[in-house]
């Protein structure tokens, strides 16, 4: 049964988002039951224009679906970029990126009209571009398409898992080491010394039987309750950190308008982390009951989205400079009412891991259970589980650097996801057709923009991960000016 993400991680609270799996039966088993999950109905429900949502439930899930850790990690990476050149390059990256969410969108519906196909996803929609492309090579290879956005979204959905992992350690190694100095006032002027625990990654550890009962759970109609539980968790978190990061905001005179073009790769991979959600748009737009307004809605959320990176972004670096971290958790102060707020966020997070592993599950398990008689198929479902999520700790052990991670994961795959791909894909399906030379050039620089972004922000977060003498970030020190 295919899922998909609400992004964000890239990094987000996770909805579950379907249709992501390559088998055929896959996809026609989507298009009967595709928008119960959205709405938490099981899944025998059928899928009806009538039944579908709102334009105002689906604006509700387009912004729910971006608010994971990558916002968290946005005023570490206005830092990155600086003052005036992060909320610059945020706008111009949700300009970019909402524009390539129209592009797949229109792409979508081009080939539904001329296949008479319901719906279609971001993987049927690369592989029927592929088809449509001039090139006899590409025509020839276009199954490649469908298995390379599968490839992508997997390392994409277990990047976000690993970010989770580190995300959960850091925060309640921080609670646990600050707990016999938290106090009910959260205005008082010092520097609480903490009480030394064992390293992150060993927390890490301790996390991982907790992942694996997690992800063994399969049913969807359980898994939406975690959603709607790290939802609300979510979202009374951002609620505390906002009043907080807006009150006594220090004379920013003194902070770079325009950083290093070193660090500024590193902005450029946690952006793309956190406005990776083109993979949720298809589905959205197919529940809709009348999908005419979805382009309107989907750039309206886009714009809130935008609005409230920057606002985070820029208020966070404004309000802790240069001490800030590499999620804004870790500089709340040290009361009760903040650390309420980190484990919260933790609760949130653990619902969310399994949502988030739902995707790659659901596309690697199928495959490797066709492979074997049904009387091991469960035995190795459970097995495979194990080990995917022995591999996102095992991974997040190795890169025990959040704001890296982040930068990692934004790079690598959602670059690829939500700025390299479409803008070529809108090339080969409406080439053959006449197309402007503009907007040839046009969708060639995006995809350009997006291939620099790839290559330079892996490199330099790999760089950053092999300097012996670098200093972690996550000192997890806990200092506050109030």
């Amino acid at each position: 049964m295919p899922v998909t993400k609400s992004a964000g991680d890239p990094q987000g609270a996770v909805d579950l988002k379907l249709d992501l799996r390559s088998p055929p039966e896959s996809a026609q088993k989507l298009q009967s039951n595709g928008s119960s999950l959205w709405n938490g109905s099981p899944s025998e429900v059928p899928n009806s224009k009538t039944q579908g949502i709102t334009a105002f439930q689906t604006l509700v899930h387009l912004v729910k679906g971006n608010m994971g850790t990558g916002v968290l990690g946005l005023p570490l990476a206005v830092k990155n970029a600086g003052v005036l050149m992060g909320p610059l390059s945020l706008l111009a990256i949700g300009f970019i990126a909402c524009h390539c969410m129209h592009i797949l969108v229109r792409c979508a519906q081009h080939f539904c009209h001329r296949l008479n196909k319901p719906f279609m996803d971001y993987g049927d929609t690369v592989m029927h571009g592929l088809e449509a492309s001039p090139s006899a090579w590409l025509r020839e290879h276009a199954h490649w398409g469908r298995r390379m956005v599968s490839f992508f979204l997997v390392i994409t959905q277990l990047g976000f898992c690993c970010v989770y992992i580190v995300f959960l350690a850091d925060n309640l190694k921080q609670v646990v080491e600050a707990v016999n100095s938290t106090t009910t006032n959260c205005h008082h002027n010092e520097t609480v010394l903490l009480t030394p625990t064992m390293d992150s990654r060993l927390y890490m550890l301790t996390f991982l039987p907790f992942l694996v009962l997690l992800v063994f759970v399969r049913n969807l109609r359980v898994l939406s309750i975690f959603s709607m539980l790290a939802n609300i968790s979510m979202l009374v978190s951002l609620v505390i950190i906002a009043q907080y990061i807006v009150q006594e905001i220090p004379d920013p005179s003194r902070l770079p308008l325009i950083a290093s073009w070193k660090t500024y790769s590193l902005f450029f991979g946690t952006a793309i982390f956190s406005f990776e959600s083109i993979g949720v748009v298809l589905p959205l737009e197919n529940k809709m009951m009348d999908t005419r307004r979805f382009p309107a809605i989907l750039s309206l959320g886009m714009c809130i989205i935008t609005a409230l990176y920057i606002g985070v972004g820029v208020l966070g670096y404004l309000r802790f400079e240069n001490d800030i971290k590499a999620s804004i958790t870790l500089n709340l102060p040290n009361c009760w009412l903040y650390q309420s707020v980190k484990l919260l966020y933790i609760a949130g997070i653990l619902g969310t891991y399994a949502l988030q592993f739902y995707v790659p599950a659901e596309i690697i398990i199928p495959l490797a259970i066709s492979q074997v008689s049904k009387r091991w198929a469960l035995l190795l479902d459970l097995a495979i589980r194990v080990t995917m999520v022995c591999l996102t700790c095992v991974l997040a052990i190795l890169v025990p650097r959040l704001d890296l991670v982040l930068s990692l994961v934004g790079s690598v795959s959602s670059s690829a996801l939500a700025l390299i791909i479409p803008p070529l894909l809108e090339i080969t399906t409406y080439y053959s057709e006449g197309m402007s030379p503009l907007t040839i050039a046009k969708d060639t620089l995006i995809s350009i923009l997006g291939f620099v972004g790839f290559v330079v922000g892996t490199y330099q977060a790999l760089d950053e991960l092999i300097q012996p003498a670098h200093p972690a970030p996550f000192s997890n020190s806990t200092i506050f000016v109030q």
